[in-house]
């Protein structure tokens, strides 16, 4: 399916655009992968490191629809990973995360449109599930502009994924507390009984590659993962570290959850289970409303959210499973010389 084919990652140069480099630069799929982001120091870095004729690399930003649009002339697949997505900042910089998470969103898919790129594939996150800070509710109206595009797109297909914490990517706590452990500081943890999901970033591009190969447009998937309090988290480190630093507890940042969701009870209604993951199906009711007044649904009321609060939890012994497969793990803890990309 992917054999001769070109394959755009916007904001490619972060996490998930190396996990996917990861998997396909080395193989015969894709006859050409374009990174396209607004960072030339970190293109200069991967395209130093790799040395690899397949892969393109394009400056742009997608908050400029003209830059986005010339970068995807003759694309046939897109996998839109570009955000804002630090908590804090966007909760500083509100409009800033609405620029490149909706508005970008929007010039991502009406390029594809104007391309006819076959498929465009959307990274979302746990935290536009009910969401409560600017990043959750920019990556929320992110999902609601994907899908009313979807209804309007005839020759690009465009999907949706929605997942939790990545382990270990830039930005997250793991490498802060590994740090702090390795520094003999102390650790510090916002709330020990905060539960986060848990998955690697090999598994959020399973997610991207599933969605790729059973969404239909609109669709929205989601993967089955367990989870774990950060308390836990701190504990397992701190055990495979075989390190005894202190441990404190400073409270809850500022728009921060005490637990995640992958899938509102809304959405569980109407999701189907596929195993490993669930698919959610676009709500394709139009602007005639009156109908869903006078009919509701009774099962929105009997079924329950699906949270980093019931979902299955690691504990200490089950985090360190996880842990011990990490390339930075690998790297940081055991001394494995582990090849790691730019990211």
């Amino acid at each position: 399916m992917f054999k001769d084919k070109i394959l755009m990652i916007t904001g490619g140069t972060g996490s998930f655009g190396n996990a996917v480099l990861n998997r396909f630069l080395f193989s015969d799929h894709f006859k050409e992968i374009r990174i396209f982001s607004r960072d030339e120091k970190k293109q200069d870095d991967m395209r130093n490191q790799l040395k690899n004729d397949k892969l393109k690399f394009y400056i742009g930003d997608v908050r400029d629809y003209t830059s986005v649009e010339r970068a995807m002339r003759g694309v046939d697949y897109v996998f839109h990973a570009a955000a804002l997505k630090q908590v804090p900042s966007c909760e500083f910089f509100p409009l800033e995360a609405t620029k490149t998470n909706v508005f970008g969103t929007q010039n991502v898919i009406d390029a594809a449109a104007a391309n006819k790129v076959q498929k465009v594939i959307c990274l979302s996150t746990d935290k536009a599930a009910y969401p409560i800070n600017a990043m959750g509710i920019s990556k929320a109206l992110m999902e609601k502009v994907a899908i009313a595009a979807s209804r309007n797109t005839t020759d690009t297909t465009v999907c949706l994924t929605r997942y939790g914490n990545v382990m270990a990517s830039r930005g997250s706590v793991i490498p802060l507390f590994l740090k702090q452990i390795q520094e003999g500081k102390t650790v510090t943890i916002t709330d020990p009984k905060m539960t986060r999901f848990l998955m690697s970033l090999d598994e959020a591009v399973e997610l991207v590659l599933f969605a790729f190969e059973h969404g239909n447009s609109g669709d929205l998937f989601v993967n089955k993962a367990p989870a774990g309090t950060i308390g836990d988290l701190a504990q397992a480190l701190k055990e495979l570290c075989n390190a005894d630093n202190e441990i404190k507890i400073i409270g809850t940042r500022h728009g921060e959850k005490l637990y995640e969701t992958l899938c509102t009870r809304e959405e569980m209604v109407k999701a189907e289970d596929m195993g490993d993951f669930y698919r959610i199906p676009a709500d394709n009711r139009d602007l005639n409303y009156a109908q869903y007044f006078s009919e509701g649904e009774q099962d929105v009321s009997l079924i329950e959210d699906y949270h980093s609060h019931n979902t299955d939890q690691l504990g200490v012994e089950g985090m360190k499973k996880l842990l011990v497969n990490l390339p930075l793990i690998k790297k940081e803890v055991f001394g494995e010389d582990v090849a790691q990309m730019p990211g």
